[in-house]
């Protein structure tokens, strides 16, 4: 079975329109029918095949950088898919 894996996505375009580059690059990433795409507020998580999903984030974040370079993505990464994980809390 391939590697599975989780990736936690966190994009700061430095600029003063920033909400739509982090909506166009969420979008782009959506159209993709192998990947599963959680956003909240803070980031967005994607999870599936592990090799599926960094190809897909070196193409649109090759696609974002060539047309601002001046945007941070912070990136964590688990190797497993935790899409169905219920949340764990510390002192529940």
């Amino acid at each position: 079975m391939p590697l599975q894996a989780s990736i936690d996505i966190s994009m700061y375009p430095l600029q003063d329109q920033y909400c739509q580059p982090i909506l166009d690059f969420i979008e782009s990433l959506e159209k993709r029918p192998d990947i599963r795409i959680a956003r909240n507020a803070m980031s967005t998580q994607i999870f599936g095949d592990y090799r599926t999903l960094m190809a897909a984030l070196t193409d649109d974040i090759e696609t974002v950088l060539a047309d601002q370079p001046k945007t941070v993505f912070v990136l964590k990464l688990l190797g497993t898919d935790r899409s169905e994980a219920d949340i764990e809390r510390c002192g529940d």
